[in-house]
């Protein structure tokens, strides 16, 4: 794809510059179209730059919106910052994406400001597409922008998803379920419940009912949905566990043992021949899925490998041209409605 142009808030997370110039220099080896604008200060940035760079631009911004600084007051004050220029250079189309591992909550008031939601989107969702045991994969959503969801918003949310998985995964009746704490109709709060009565009577949804957290990885659904508290937990605590569980190998290979060390690096080569699709920095990047453009979530506390992973997000959301294709899909699904930003 040419002309692939994709602005970084290179301030933001736990790590900024250090991280994410070297993550968008090797995404820029990986992508010979690739053209990358980097938001932030110029003297953090240039010590990680060689001396002869391509295809990589650095915009200046005078000041960065901390993880720890309140959603709304981070939004008033954020001109200027390097997460609103890099938006802005989206808004203005120089760039068909913006990533970031910034404030998660400023991060998505100042999209749905500046972007705008897809029409009959009431807010949109961090989605992601993760690893399942049978090598399958499970679309994901929302994952920590919404804490709190009515049950037209997950009804909105599997929409989505739905669409992202025949667009993405190639599924052509995509399984859908809802996160819940039981698997019998009974179960679950009421906007849960209310969301799986519209979508069982919705014939053009594949709606097979609840699942349970332990079930994440499993592959029984295509796509999944919740509210963005509960998404975020689960998923930070799979996380956790995938992160503990694939570096508990590495223990054995530490004995003075010959014998032990053998066998140790033999544990992690098959370990990892058999999970190491499971690994959380693979999947790195959470799209803000219903904006009218692409924005990528990247973790805070993500390293080089993760980030870069975050950029490949972005890239695969620009060539599948997912806004556009949500929007479509939509438009003769939800009714229409005002996208009124109110901060």
């Amino acid at each position: 794809m040419d002309n692939l142009t994709i602005a970084l808030d290179a301030m933001s997370g736990d790590f900024g510059p250090p991280v994410i110039v070297p993550a968008a220099l090797q995404a820029l080896n990986h992508h010979p179209h690739l053209h990358i604008i980097l938001v932030g200060n110029p003297t953090e940035i240039a010590p990680f730059l060689p001396k002869n760079y391509q295809r990589l631009t650095i915009v200046e911004s005078s000041s960065v919106i901390t993880n720890d600084m309140k959603p709304s007051l981070a939004i008033r004050h954020s001109q200027g910052s390097s997460m609103r220029v890099a938006l802005e250079l989206v808004k203005h189309n120089q760039a068909q994406a913006c990533v970031s591992a910034g404030n998660t909550g400023a991060l998505m008031g100042l999209s749905k400001l500046l972007l705008h939601s897809i029409d009959g989107i009431e807010r949109p969702a961090l989605v992601a597409i993760l690893p399942a045991l049978n090598k399958r994969n499970t679309v994901v959503l929302d994952l920590g922008a919404n804490a709190e969801c009515d049950s037209d918003m997950l009804v909105q949310f599997a929409l989505m998803g739905d669409i992202l998985a025949r667009t993405l995964l190639n599924i052509n009746n995509p399984r859908v379920a809802l996160l819940n704490i039981g698997e019998e109709d009974i179960k679950g709060l009421d906007r849960i419940r209310a969301a799986a009565s519209i979508l069982k009577s919705d014939e053009k949804i594949n709606f097979i009912g609840y699942l349970e957290g332990n079930e994440l990885l499993t592959g029984k659904t295509d796509v999944l949905v919740c509210d963005g508290f509960v998404g975020n937990v689960t998923l930070k605590t799979v996380e956790g566990l995938l992160k503990i569980f694939l570096s508990s190998t590495q223990l054995m290979t530490k004995p003075h043992s010959v014998l032990m060390k053998l066998v140790g690096y033999w544990l992690q080569k098959k370990v990892t021949k058999n999970f190491g699709h499971l690994d959380p920095s693979h999947y790195n990047g959470a799209c803000l899925l219903g904006l009218q453009s692409v924005v990528i979530k990247s973790h805070g506390a993500a390293n080089q490998k993760s980030f870069l992973a975050a950029i490949e997000q972005a890239i695969l959301a620009i060539k599948h041209n997912i806004p556009e294709r949500i929007a479509m899909s939509l438009s003769s699904t939800l009714p229409k409605s005002e996208n009124i930003d109110v901060y």
